[in-house]
């Protein structure tokens, strides 16, 4: 059947497989076919019952093979017994469908509900409920026509609203009559075309609504059900067109004006106004994603950044009031479809993906990035004192509905950098924007922490040398590191992220970064023994010296020698060139840096409005936040610039200076140990110093420290 394979092996025991496509349905039972020695272009193999094919060759195929009993209440349960018997049998099926479009006898059987519901005979109304759900399944057009007519589409409602398996029965009637409204744009006038509209309301609600979901032996039951509405759907929309009153309605929403009124209306201080241009706008976009790019593309050339149709979609997600995001998250989701290159066209003569991405970046990027940029700057973050060091550890003050608005943008910026390569590569490099996403590892709500590093898991994920260089050179597993720190000997989603990003380095050995995590926290990572990891790591690391230490030793002396020797400084230059020039890519070219239309800071006005209504929110938030101290493992500070990112401070030299062991992971290290260690590079672009704390202090700072959650057992 399609996509189903059923079979019997009992008198009431009926099985069935499932397939999501129908090509693996057909392969399979191919097989069963051949070990059968069946002919597979046969849909029914199984031997019949010997009493049913007698009775098959004894009857023309004209008769009806099933009688069905006389309807009366006496005789419901026996009916009910019958329609759920057939059910497994596609050719009982026929025979049923058939017999009981012969004979009216849907209609005898609403009768009998009517009569039922007035003597309130429950056993008889339940059996209804069974007899009406299983000719429902019976998936035949011609009885859906008698069920769904005005005259009886209410019955069968009523009918439906008595399921056994519920103590009370539904009110599905007092909905559809008295809560239910039809709401008119323009009068219809047309009864047939009301009629339609109302049918295929209720019929959709049936199934929708009243019919439970139907499990994977039951999913092709209903497929003629879907295809009723469908054809209803058609049926309405021919009619309409017919309408002249409905054309004029129209006329003004052509294709280039449409996205204006969008426009004006997203806009509009009225929810239910707002709400509806997001409709439509989602209607547009799922109809034609090219049309709308096109036509924010020739918007942009008359009008500021600030109106573009884009930015005002993207403003209404920063400041949308509900606090679940509701309407943010669907307006992210049209974002997402509009950015995607997949659904791009590429022709001779342009190339719709270029344009339009050259344009996002140049004109809407600072739009979606201020909020991100606006809670992770210096002057948004507070600074506690961190236990231990002279230096101050900087807490992003976000509040819950801010920390979802941050996720969201953080989960379209990673679909960017899984997409969009050059331009958000150098949109990253021109912000120094994977620097400002790592301050959310310091959140005090852990999905958006986990969200930052995803958008940082990506970036390695691309396996970019030219990505690799500005985590290192920035120093951006520091972060990274004091999350895990941080987060101690808790086996929590946080701590398994963390590992398996590091573990993905291992794996794929990437040599920059597994030099850059071992030369500069290894000491700090290697008291983790729960995983091997950084172990792993380690040895890594060794290996590849080892086989550059082969490689120089094979080089004739001579060419060793000083003579043939470069500056130090020189190779260092001509390192910091390399990573400051654009890297071009196999058959694109490098754009421009991105303009800035806008200061940094100069965000706009309406994500401005929506940040002064929390701010008294915030103030609160940030009087009842705990103060962060030690947290109970190695601690960086967090004090390289943005400079650093971009070369500036690349001649640097490091030294590395480490005493002690660290205590393993189990906690059994000895009272008062500490371990300090010093990270030092010249043009202080990086200092450190790092302790641990006595294990009495554990308890004290469990309940001080945001980043601490119960620990779970090893």
């Amino acid at each position: 059947q399609d996509t189903l394979i059923v079979w019997s092996e009992a008198e009431n025991y009926d099985l069935a497989l499932s397939f999501q496509e129908k090509a693996g349905c057909d392969e399979i039972w191919e097989k069963i076919c051949q070990v059968q020695g069946k002919d597979p272009s046969v849909e029914v193999t199984q031997d019949l019952i010997e009493s049913e094919e007698e009775h098959i060759e004894e009857m023309p195929e004209t008769s009806p093979l099933i009688d069905l009993p006389t309807c009366e209440l006496n005789k419901l349960e026996e009916i009910a017994d019958l329609v759920t018997s057939v059910l497994s049998s596609p050719i009982r099926r026929e025979k049923l469908a058939l017999a009981l479009e012969n004979e009216g006898y849907i209609k005898k059987l609403l009768q009998l509900f009517q009569v039922c519901e007035n003597l309130e005979n429950t056993e008889g109304l339940h059996h209804l409920y069974e007899i009406i759900r299983g000719i429902l399944f019976l998936n035949k057009a011609t009885l859906f026509e008698v069920m769904f007519s005005d005259e009886c589409i209410m019955d069968v409602v009523g009918c439906l609203e008595y399921d056994p398996s519920l103590a009370q029965p539904k009110r599905h009637r007092e909905f559809l009559t008295k809560t239910a409204k039809f709401k008119e744009v323009i009068p219809i006038t047309d009864s047939e075309l009301r009629q339609k509209i109302h049918q295929t309301y209720r019929v959709q609600y049936i199934q929708d609504i009243i019919l439970p979901t139907p499990s994977v032996f039951e999913e092709n039951f209903l497929s003629t059900l879907t295809s009723f509405i469908f054809f209803n759907k058609v049926e309405i929309v021919s009619m309409l067109q017919m309408n002249p009153n409905l054309i004029i309605l129209f006329q003004g929403w052509t294709s280039p004006n449409v996205s204006c009124y969008v426009n004006i209306l997203g806009g509009m201080d009225d929810l239910q106004v707002r709400s509806a241009a997001t409709d439509i706008f989602s209607y547009l976009v799922e109809f034609s994603p090219s049309m709308v790019r096109e036509f924010v593309m020739q918007e942009a050339q008359q009008s500021d950044d600030d109106i573009l149709l884009i930015n005002v979609v993207i403003e209404q997600m920063i400041c949308d009031t509900d606090p679940e995001l509701g309407g943010a998250v669907q307006l992210m989701g049209l974002l997402r479809t509009l950015i995607d290159p997949e659904n791009m066209l590429a022709t001779a003569n342009k190339t719709e993906k270029s344009e339009f991405l050259n344009f996002f970046y140049n004109h809407c990027m600072h739009v979606l990035t201020a909020p991100l940029l606006a809670n992770t700057s210096e002057d948004k973050c507070e600074k506690d004192a961190v236990v231990g060091s002279t230096k101050s550890n900087t807490i992003c003050p976000d509040n819950y509905q801010t920390a979802q608005l941050l996720a969201l943008i953080l989960e379209l910026l990673t679909f960017c950098v899984e997409h969009h390569t050059y331009h958000i590569k150098n949109y990253i490099m021109n912000k120094d924007l994977l620097r400002r996403v790592l301050v959310l590892m310091n959140s005090k709500h852990t999905f958006l922490a986990l969200c930052a590093l995803r958008f940082m898991r990506r970036i390695i994920g691309l396996k970019d040398e030219f990505y690799n260089r500005y985590i290192t050179k920035g120093n951006l597993f520091e972060p990274v590191i004091n999350a895990l720190l941080d987060n101690g000997t808790r086996y929590n989603l946080l701590n398994s992220a963390v590992i398996e990003l590091f573990e993905f380095i291992r794996v794929e050995d990437i040599k920059s970064l597994i030099a850059h995590i071992v030369e500069n926290f290894y000491n700090a990572l290697e008291s983790i023994e729960y995983v091997q990891t950084f172990k792993g790591l380690k040895t890594k690391y060794e290996q590849e010296k080892d086989r550059q230490n082969q490689k120089l030793n094979s080089v004739p002396s001579i060419l060793r020698s000083n003579r043939f020797r470069r500056d130090a400084r020189a190779l260092e230059e001509d390192e910091e060139m390399w990573f400051n020039e654009d890297e071009e890519e196999e058959g694109e070219a490098v754009v421009p840096p991105v303009e800035k239309s806008k200061q940094e800071d100069d965000f706009p006005d309406s994500y401005e409005k929506f940040m002064e209504t929390k701010k008294a929110k915030e103030s609160e938030d940030k009087e009842n936040l705990p103060k962060r101290t030690s947290a109970g493992g190695f601690k960086f500070t967090f004090s390289h610039s943005a400079s650093a990112a971009n070369g500036a401070n690349g001649a640097n030299s490091k030294s590395v200076a480490a005493q002690t062991s660290p205590a393993s992971s189990n906690g059994s290290s000895s009272k008062n140990a500490t371990l300090t260690t010093a990270v030092t590079a010249t043009k202080g672009s990086l200092v450190g110093l790092v302790d641990y704390p006595d294990d009495e202090d554990d308890d004290e700072e469990e309940e001080t420290s945001p980043r601490k959650r119960p620990r779970l057992g090893s």
